[in-house]
């Protein structure tokens, strides 16, 4: 919304003070973050009291799961993610170019997985169990979704100069220009990293605070590839594959920081109110499409490596327990199994962010080593 005033000023001829920082994405990038933050914190403790006062008994604990959550963590609302929602979609329509399709299919996949998110969120608080709407009709609807927003990209993407085919092609980190290209295939491929990012983010989402950082780690990240891979210049001295627009999806990354550093305000230790799968499934969703539009799709699996360790835990729990009837972790996902250790909730926080960030920084290096 503010570009399109810069644009109008400037096809105009007219000059107002400052105006020309409208152009500039590290500016508009920078008042994301402060526009989000802002939204999430203002709405935070009245939204809080009146999903306290409409859920009653809150968000359903899992009885075979850690028994001091049942106590301590019983009566704490859930769909903070709403909030997550609210300060992203606020801060991306008012600071980022919406002429872009890469922001709109980005933040309709946000969206989508967000509405998905709540009324499975909504199932478990109405009906008060651990059990929402139905694994497989959830995977449907987001493939559907993940899919369309995929086919768009490909359909309405900018070309790029050299007349190298990015949109349909998987780029390989380490590797100059190393490109494989899928074709109509690549739509499968595309939809799977987002369900996948979206469903390992939720996976994470079990202690105060624990999705929420590593998630906000992941959209620095990835603002920062954006940025680059949308820069001619940068792209060629970093010899990876210049995404022409992609550019623009640092502004919505720094939405997804801004909103982080609002919600967890209120969802760091001890948690005044949860995510939810409102939050997990859109946020993850969010960082799988950014990885699509930016081609950075397997560098996603290394800065997104504690979201896949997490989920392959519990790939390893269940079909080892339904071959052998026994387990291989204490519980899954795998931060619980550390719980069970005897670990405190705390402890276990602050080390997997400080693995998150790790991860983040070897996923950086790839953009170098080439």
């Amino acid at each position: 919304m503010i570009f399109f005033l810069y644009q109008f000023l400037a096809d105009h001829h007219l000059h107002l003070p400052g105006q020309n920082l409208l152009r500039y994405l590290t500016f508009r990038g920078g008042m994301a973050v402060a526009t989000a933050q802002l939204v999430v914190v203002a709405m935070g403790s009245r939204f809080i009291r009146w999903m306290r006062a409409k859920q009653g008994r809150g968000q359903p604990i899992r009885a075979e799961g850690i028994q001091r959550h049942i106590t301590e963590k019983a009566g704490t609302p859930t769909m903070g993610g709403l909030m997550f929602l609210a300060g992203i979609t606020v801060a991306t329509l008012i600071w980022a170019d919406l002429s872009n399709i890469y922001v709109w299919m980005v933040l309709a996949v946000t969206l989508a997985f967000g509405g998905l998110g709540f009324l499975d969120d909504y199932a478990k608080v109405t009906k008060q169990t651990t059990a929402g709407i139905s694994g497989r009709m959830r995977l449907v609807v987001e493939a559907g979704v993940a899919a369309a927003a995929v086919f768009a990209m490909i359909r309405f993407g900018e070309v790029s100069p050299d007349g190298v085919n990015l949109s349909t092609s998987i780029a390989f980190p380490f590797f100059k220009h190393a490109l494989l290209n899928l074709g109509w295939f690549y739509l499968a491929f595309g939809a799977f990293i987002i369900v996948g990012a979206s469903n390992a983010v939720n996976f994470t989402d079990g202690l105060d605070g624990l999705a929420t950082v590593p998630v906000m780690i992941a959209a620095a990240t990835f603002g920062l590839v954006a940025y680059l891979a949308g820069n001619i210049r940068f792209a060629d001295y970093l010899q990876i594959d210049f995404v022409p627009g992609a550019g623009e999806l640092a502004v919505v990354c720094a939405a997804l920081v801004g909103s982080g550093l609002g919600f967890l305000w209120y969802n760091a230790p001890p948690a005044r109110i949860f995510m939810g799968d409102s939050g997990a499934l859109s946020l993850g969703g969010a960082i799988g499409a950014i990885a699509v539009a930016t081609k950075h799709e397997i560098v996603l699996a290394i800065v997104g490596g504690l979201f896949v360790v997490e989920t392959v835990s519990v790939i390893i729990q269940v079909a080892w327990f339904k071959r052998t009837g026994k387990r291989v972790f204490l519980m899954a996902p795998i931060h619980h199994h550390f719980e069970k250790l005897g670990w405190s909730e705390p402890t276990v926080v602050i080390r997997f962010w400080i693995v998150a960030v790790m991860l983040a920084m070897v996923g950086l290096s790839t953009l170098k080593l080439r």
